[in-house]
């Protein structure tokens, strides 16, 4: 399956099978208590009644017990391997689990019991199925699950034997290591940042300024110095003087996500996530070089880089990121814009601005002269008002946030986003302002 821009968002998994030994030890189940207190009434009404010869009664069932025991002990190794098809999903997605049981000696009675991660949905099937298998007969349990944002691993595999009267029981945990990671869905949106760079390199986006690239720009006359590739013959034989090419060059930003992680974002910090994944994918098509913060308790940096493998470890860390109680977002920002953002680099914040510290930091990238744009989604589009007195509160608290945003409208270009419409549509209509 494919992502966006032809990004392979889902990669192929090879899997190891664990392997479940031999208990050394058969344990009883309670069917067995149960079996055997049952067992002892026949002695005890012999004793009451004194009819001795009843007490035969009890050698089938005591056979019974030691032909179980002895005969339908497991002989072999179990060997278990989960597979699914990729190792990431986008978020919401169903994905189908697949474990495989294979024992080395007949068995009538297998119990293979898969350990789901709490953060998936059990959609259909069930993660337990009892087979009956031959020896080097594979069985496979099916069952699909919901994925929510995160890393989601599977450990362990359970499987119990049981003999075929459900007397004893035998059972072990096959270390069976999977892990999938379901990542934020990706929004179709425009680049809202300007081009005018800081180097030079090939790619979509053209910029205004003269230089070696590759669109035509106009038609001079030929300099010393310049190469000879970029004479013009057919203006040379017009003009009867030496005519050159110029062309744009095509300069590119470097990009820092400053990625607000607070508390404050509650139900919207999804959208958030989304709205920076989304755009990460658009600097990845672009060719752009980019970085992230991701503002915690602990900071996480991700220097400046570009190409697939650098979007996929940035994807990675979006994917895990939760809104944090302890966030010092200004402080945080204020450190890496001395020591590690790239000059004149191009910021993209995304932050509800709804604390101090996001409005914080929001002047101190403006202070250290670099240019922002803003994408906040308003937690108040979330709500929906039920009756005449909640919709007029709502009216007063979007008031107070349209006041906000014009306030901080001189720190940079700022997207108030109505989650409720397309991103891009919200980002058409501030950068159209």
């Amino acid at each position: 399956m494919q992502g966006l821009g032809g990004i392979p968002y889902m990669l192929p998994r090879l899997e190891r099978p664990g392997e479940v030994k031999p208990p050394e030890k058969v344990s009883p189940t309670g069917k067995l208590v149960l079996f055997i207190i049952a067992l002892w009434i026949v002695p005890t009404t012999a004793v009451l009644f004194l009819r001795w010869g009843s007490l035969y009664l009890i050698l089938p069932y005591v056979t019974m017990l030691s032909v179980s025991y002895v005969l339908f002990k497991p002989r072999g190794d179990v060997k278990v391997w989960r597979t699914v098809q990729h190792n990431r999903f986008l978020e919401g997605q169903e994905v189908e689990v697949e474990v495989h049981v294979k024992p080395e000696f007949s068995v009538d009675h297998l119990l293979v019991e898969d350990v789901v991660p709490p953060g998936l949905e059990l959609i259909s099937g069930s993660p337990s199925k009892v087979f009956s298998l031959r020896a080097g007969e594979e069985g496979v349990l099916k069952y699909r699950v919901r994925v929510r944002r995160g890393v989601h691993t599977f450990e362990k595999t359970r499987v119990a034997y049981r003999d075929p009267f459900g007397f004893f029981s035998s059972d072990g945990l096959a270390e069976v290591y999977t892990e999938i990671i379901g990542v934020p869905i990706l929004y179709d949106v425009q680049t809202p940042y300007s081009t005018r760079g800081t180097k030079i390199t090939v790619g979509p986006l053209p910029s205004p300024l003269v230089g070696e690239g590759l669109e035509f720009h106009a038609v001079r006359e030929y300099q010393p110095g310049d190469p000879l590739k970029i004479i013009n013959w057919k203006a040379t034989a017009r003009t009867g003087r030496i005519m050159a090419n110029e062309f744009e060059s095509e300069r590119k930003v470097d990009v820092v996500f400053v990625v607000d992680a607070s508390l404050s974002s509650g139900a919207v910090f999804d959208h958030l996530i989304r709205a920076a994944a989304s755009l990460m994918l658009n600097a990845l098509n672009d060719g752009t070089s980019f970085g992230l913060l991701l503002s915690e308790e602990i900071p996480l940096w991700v220097r400046v880089d570009y190409g697939k493998r650098h979007f996929f470890k940035c994807i990675d860390f979006l994917s895990t990121a939760r809104p944090d109680k302890s966030n010092m977002i200004s402080y945080q920002v204020e450190h890496l814009v001395r020591r590690a953002f790239p000059p004149r680099a191009q910021v993209l914040y995304f932050s509800t601005l709804t604390t101090p510290e996001s409005r914080r930091a929001l002047e101190v990238l403006a202070d250290h002269g670099y240019r922002v744009v803003v994408i906040s989604p308003d937690p108040n589009s979330v709500y929906k008002p039920k009756d005449e007195d909640e919709r007029l509160a709502m009216r007063l608290v979007r008031a107070k946030r349209k006041a906000l945003i014009r306030s901080l409208a001189g720190y940079g270009v700022i997207v108030d986003w109505d989650v409720g419409k397309p991103l891009k549509v919200a980002i058409a209509e501030a950068i159209g302002k």
